[in-house]
């Protein structure tokens, strides 16, 4: 029976099955990476995108569900507080935040990633970008936000999420902060945090403090808002 999945640049990389193969072209590969760096570099700067906030969530959210309208009315709400939103590009909750950013009137940006499936950036999103590395694309999302809004999502939102809060917890980046929108979705998952890595001694409580989880999105604007003054002060 044959596979639909497509064979993919970064499975090439890191697939054991394709080892003997990057041996042969590990210079050629090296040099698609420099490749990818120097295209997001060079059209998010020319993007002028000012403040933005990435916004992650799952692509298997229903268009005509209540998360989905969540994601639209939190992409709004950045916009309206001149954000401008930067998500996966994809569709279900990345839709959302960039159909709401673009009501707003405000630049909506999705970085797409190369998967075995087609999935394709949703038609809300006016600055654009594919990657077939998820390392490479991570740093877009670092290097040209201010701040991390989680709906709900799966392993590639947990992905995201934990990496923003390795780097703030270990100094990588500034003030940095991360809101998680739905407290029935994303407080077992805190409490879990507090119970037995804080419980363990694995963190610390200042750990827990870089997480805002709420039911409000004008709270987690507003935490976003804080940030950016908080920064503004300190170039100044």
């Amino acid at each position: 029976m044959t596979s639909d999945r497509r064979i993919t640049d970064d499975q090439r990389l890191l697939d054991l099955e394709h080892s003997e193969e990057w041996k042969q072209r590990a210079a050629w590969r090296v040099m698609k990476f420099q490749a990818e760096f120097v295209e997001g570099f060079d059209v998010l700067e020319a993007a002028d995108l000012g403040d933005a906030v990435c916004v992650y969530g799952s692509a298997r959210t229903v268009v005509d569900s209540e998360e989905y309208k969540l994601g639209v009315d939190l992409g709004r709400k950045l916009g309206e507080a001149g954000f401008s939103v930067i998500t996966g590009g994809g569709p279900g909750a990345m839709e959302a935040a960039n159909r709401g950013a673009y009501d707003a009137g405000v630049k909506s940006v999705g970085l797409g990633i190369e998967l075995p499936f087609e999935q394709g950036i949703n038609e809300f999103v006016d600055i654009e970008l594919d990657f077939k590395y998820f390392f490479v694309r991570k740093v877009m999302f670092l290097k040209y936000s201010c701040g991390f809004c989680a709906l709900p999502g799966g392993f590639g939102t947990m992905d995201e999420l934990f990496e923003a809060l390795t780097l703030e917890q270990t100094g990588k980046v500034g003030k940095f902060p991360i809101a998680l929108i739905g407290t029935d979705y994303w407080g077992g998952l805190v409490e879990w945090l507090r119970a037995s890595m804080l419980g363990d001694g694995k963190i610390s409580t200042k750990d827990l403090d870089l997480l805002l989880v709420t039911d409000d999105l004008d709270e987690a604007v507003a935490h976003m808002q804080q940030s950016r003054s908080a920064q503004s002060s300190a170039r100044s």
